[in-house]
């Protein structure tokens, strides 16, 4: 039986707690007099594309001011990456709600359409996450507040077989790691990358790793077990910088 897995992606919602976002010293905001409060980006999860230009993500930051956040002065929010000649930015100007008379949180949803492509491979990894907010007695903050990732989205299929098998005979375990290829629009096999092979036997909740095998040229994975007991196999990757990690269902053999 064939199992397949595709990484996870959150469509950004207001969450201003927990956060993949690695923060900057703060030193530049008391200088300002805005202070930042909170920045979110994707509700703390890591902005993960696949191939389509459907996707959407939230970016939002919490501020204050004793004169309070200034909803229709300069306010800008963004993400961006340059590596080399590659650079790419989301950004726009954000929608604020005050909370109390000095603080305000300002949020950006940014929507991918059909004439926004998508950025290029070199760029997954950490982007500057920036921020521009105005007070009402023209204090302001702009400044890269910090960085949060970008990944290419990771799918993972697995196939153990023959099922049912009996019990002292081997098992051939298949699957294939593959990420989205945001140059090309197809998802291609991750070469070269260690994962997991995880047992869980029936009735149980728990996988535990039986071996870890490396996937080949094309993102194939293949290797061999003995079959001991009725159970579910499966493939586990854990990811990297620029991929997330990615778990395939469990494909149930059942052992004679």
């Amino acid at each position: 039986m064939r199992a397949k897995a595709i990484g996870a992606f959150l469509t950004g919602t207001l969450v201003l707690s927990g956060s993949a976002l690695t923060a900057a010293p703060a030193a530049s905001a008391a200088e300002t007099g805005v202070v930042i409060n909170k920045v979110s980006v994707n509700g703390g999860k890591a902005v993960v594309f696949g191939t389509s230009r459907t996707e959407s993500f939230t970016i939002s930051v919490t501020a204050s001011d004793d004169s309070g956040i200034n909803h229709s002065g300069q306010r800008w929010l963004s993400i961006d990456r340059e590596v080399g000649d590659d650079y790419w930015t989301f950004h726009g100007v954000p929608t604020c709600t005050a909370s109390s008379a000095t603080t305000s949180t300002c949020k950006l949803t940014v929507q991918l359409e059909s004439d926004i492509d998508l950025p290029r491979n070199t760029l997954a990894g950490r982007w500057n996450v920036n921020v521009q907010v105005s007070a009402k007695d023209g204090d302001y903050y702009g400044e890269v507040y910090g960085t949060h990732p970008v990944q290419r989205r990771s799918t993972l299929s697995v196939n153990a077989s023959p099922e049912p098998v009996t019990k002292g005979k081997t098992i051939t375990v298949t699957g294939k790691l593959a990420r989205a290829n945001w140059d090309r629009r197809i998802y291609a096999g991750y070469t070269g990358q260690p994962v997991r092979l995880q047992f869980r036997p029936k009735g149980s909740t728990t996988y535990t790793t039986v071996k870890t095998v490396t996937s080949d040229g094309t993102g194939n994975l293949k290797t061999t077990v003995t079959a001991a007991s009725d159970g579910y196999w499966r493939w586990n990757f854990a990811g990297t910088s620029t991929t997330p990690a990615v778990a395939a269902a469990g494909d149930y053999v059942d052992v004679l």
